[in-house]
């Protein structure tokens, strides 16, 4: 029975706690039913100075009545150009000790890749990488109040079909609720809650994450975009990156090899010819003139070799001494 009944008061001690105020705690702007009964400690009027500080014998620029000080809300038309710190009044022109502090509140979120380290807000990841959320907010100022051990902020993750998760699985298979997330330190890191291979679970396409906090029904009070509720950011899953426009080159790396090989040459080819035909013109003459040079030594070696005077000397000279042998034959037949 004691366990029951513990279980049963548990969450609205907590409730309490965090709507409980005592002087000095920060407060925020559309907060409501707070129990600021500590506070004011019998004074029933706050009074604020746009310098920061009571002026002696002089009024505040801003005063609320507080009728009831176990209920009390912090309305943006009463608070929002009136931020800083608050003081119950004595009297109309004297303070009685500080009450609060007013803060506007501010809340963002970012979506992180812990398989590469990256910041992958608005960006996209491929598949099988696992990612994490990182909560920014000065909502964290509640746990100055006694007893709150920490600020529950939501994250909405809605998925490409319109889908509103309510937890992620990670790469693991554990499952975290993103419901009333418990936040303790600004920047608060999730770890790696969503793992997103699991293509039946998270199917290709661009996924809305923001974060939203309604304690003490602050986002009811003070719906605006980067106080009680983060601007919307995006993280695009799919398997190939989409800043790449051969998308062929992605799915299958191997038509890569061919298209480098086909694109080097054809350059290459192209300044050779553009860039050099004089040069090549003329060298190849130069070349040819270069080669033939030998042959060209060795004709005129070879013609030298037969030595046409030597060769006609000898045959000449044997036709004369047939001649004159032919004259002498001929005169010693006319004398006999």
């Amino acid at each position: 029975m004691i366990t029951g009944l513990f279980l049963v008061f548990c969450p609205v001690s907590a409730a309490d706690a965090i709507s409980t105020i005592s002087a000095g705690n920060t407060v925020f702007i559309g907060e409501q039913g707070l129990d600021i009964t500590a506070v004011m400690d019998g004074d029933t009027t706050l009074g604020w100075w746009a310098s920061g500080a009571p002026i002696a014998s002089a009024s505040p620029d801003k005063t609320i009545s507080v009728p009831n000080p176990g209920s009390f809300m912090f309305y943006p038309t009463d608070f929002q150009t009136n931020t800083g710190t608050w003081y119950r009044m004595k009297s109309a022109t004297t303070a009685n000790g500080t009450a609060f502090n007013v803060v506007d509140p501010y809340l963002d979120i970012k979506i992180e890749d812990t398989t590469v380290s990256t910041d992958v807000t608005n960006k996209w990841i491929p598949t099988d990488d696992e990612l994490r959320f990182r909560i920014d907010t000065n909502l964290v100022q509640m746990l100055q109040r006694n007893s709150v051990s920490a600020v529950p902020i939501t994250i909405k993750v809605r998925s490409p079909d319109g889908t509103l998760l309510n937890a992620l699985v990670s790469k693991s298979g554990q499952t975290t609720s993103l419901v009333d997330y418990r936040v303790t330190t600004s920047p608060q890191y999730t770890g790696s809650i969503w793992g997103t291979s699991n293509r039946a679970m998270y199917p290709v396409g661009t996924y809305s994450v923001w974060a939203e906090c309604n304690v003490n029904s602050l986002k009811d009070n003070y719906n605006q975009a980067g106080k009680t509720v983060s601007t919307t950011v995006t993280v695009l899953n799919q398997d190939q990156n989409p800043l790449i426009g051969n998308k062929g080159y992605v799915t299958n790396p191997t038509t890569s090899t061919p298209e480098a090989t086909t694109r080097t040459p054809t350059p290459t080819v192209t300044t050779v010819v553009t860039t050099s035909p004089p040069p090549t013109t003329v060298s190849i003459p130069a070349a040819t003139a270069t080669a033939e040079s030998p042959a060209a030594t060795t004709l005129p070696a070879t013609a030298a070799v037969p030595a046409v005077p030597t060769t006609h000397t000898p045959g000449f000279g044997a036709g004369l001494v047939i001649l004159s042998l032919c004259v002498c034959l001929l005169l010693f037949l006319n004398k006999h």
